[in-house]
């Protein structure tokens, strides 16, 4: 049995592939299956230790990006379209593989093309509300259409859709206790806990407000920060200036990356998270914790903020428009939830009814059962 992940350009697309990967693992090891392989197909591995943790082989296609907005580079990434689509074809027929599971993303299109054409089953996950554009094309053709937002179901043929959630890493579905995580993080047990998670794509005016709001939020909350790898040097500099004279600097912790069990403390520690409103939504989901998302502006068919909004509107969260994000409106928002116990338990309570457990374990199990049935 041979499975292909595919998909990339972001961690939401990365690491919900990882969550799957790891149930497929658990099946092969119950299920006693023999001489079963799984590779990972796209322009970069995102995250060596991660594929080596799961067994996933990484197999390297480029390919290009298709902006929606006018750029030179769409003319020079036809050419590493096509090239990466031949090179795809070529890789894809050495590994013959029983099924690809995508998550779409541009780096998706050479593998699930590759497939199309060596009669190959394909079975795709959305987790956005508005399908991307490889997914909706993919959909037209693939075995199995998963989704994390019921509403976006509409796009896909229903013969072959299901609505799955969003599957989660095991290792951070379930928060840590709240006092062990706050003594992991040395933090202060009667102050309440803001973790700031900077996505891959625009964490800089997130840090940027962030660091700006930080003398009047230090003053009553503590602040985990995800700054982002590439962001972390510029945002601790900024923050040297602005707290250079603050009594409370030591509430502020940053971080350029939180790894699983950071990630599972900080969530048990956090009263609130601020967060962009990609895949990362679902995992505050399983956690139960109220959040302010801040979609971005520049997502496709502008999907983060139709993420948002749905969110919202279940009352999970409260919603920060990219305009209108300033360290005044966004102090204010954290001020609003945090004080107002019967708001910020009610958010709770719905982020909790919002989740939709198991996403990667039914997941997983499909996806071996159509493999073993092709490779018959």
């Amino acid at each position: 049995m041979k499975i292909v992940f595919t998909g990339g350009g972001t961690g939401g697309h990365f690491y919900p592939l990882i969550a799957v990967a790891e149930q497929v693992n658990k099946i092969i090891d119950h299920d006693k299956i023999i001489g079963a392989k799984l590779y990972y197909v796209s322009d970069d591995p995102y995250d060596k230790e991660m594929l080596f943790q799961n067994g996933l082989l990484y197999e390297e296609v480029g390919t290009g990006k298709m902006r929606t907005y006018f750029s030179f580079k769409n003319f020079t990434d036809i050419f590493r379209m096509f090239f990466g689509t031949i090179n795809a074809l070529f890789k894809m027929f050495s590994i013959y593989p029983d099924i690809v599971f995508s998550k779409g993303g541009y780096a998706s299109f050479p593998v699930i093309f590759a497939a199309r054409i060596l009669n190959i089953p394909v079975f795709i996950h959305e987790s956005d509300s508005a399908p991307g554009r490889v997914n909706k094309w993919a959909g037209r053709f693939a075995k199995r259409v998963a989704v994390s937002f019921l509403d976006v179901a509409d796009f896909f043929p229903k013969k072959s859709i299901a609505w799955t959630g969003n599957p989660i890493r095991s290792e951070i579905e379930h928060p840590s206790p709240h006092d062990k995580a706050l003594n992991y993080f040395k933090l202060e047990s009667n102050l309440p806990v803001i973790l700031v998670l900077g996505g891959s794509q625009g964490a800089e005016l997130i840090n940027n407000v962030v660091t700006d709001a930080l003398p009047r939020l230090l003053k009553n909350y503590q602040i985990i920060h995800q700054t982002g790898v590439r962001n972390f040097r510029t945002v601790t500099g900024r923050v040297e200036v602005v707290l250079v004279n603050d009594p409370n600097k030591s509430r502020y912790l940053p971080f350029s990356f939180l790894n699983p069990l950071q990630i599972k403390m900080a969530s048990g520690a956090a009263t609130l998270i601020i967060s962009r409103a990609g895949s990362t939504l679902f995992e505050i989901a399983s956690w139960g914790v109220p959040s302010i998302l801040i979609p971005f502006t520049e997502s496709n068919a502008d999907h983060s903020k139709k993420n948002a909004f749905n969110y919202s509107n279940a009352g999970a969260c409260s919603v920060i428009e990219e305009a209108n994000m300033t360290a005044n409106i966004l102090s204010s928002e954290i001020e609003k939830i945090i004080e107002d116990k019967d708001v910020w338990k009610q958010m709770a309570y719905n982020a909790k009814a919002f989740n939709k457990p198991g996403a990667a374990q039914k997941i997983a199990r499909e996806l071996v059962d159509i493999a073993l049935s092709h490779e018959k």
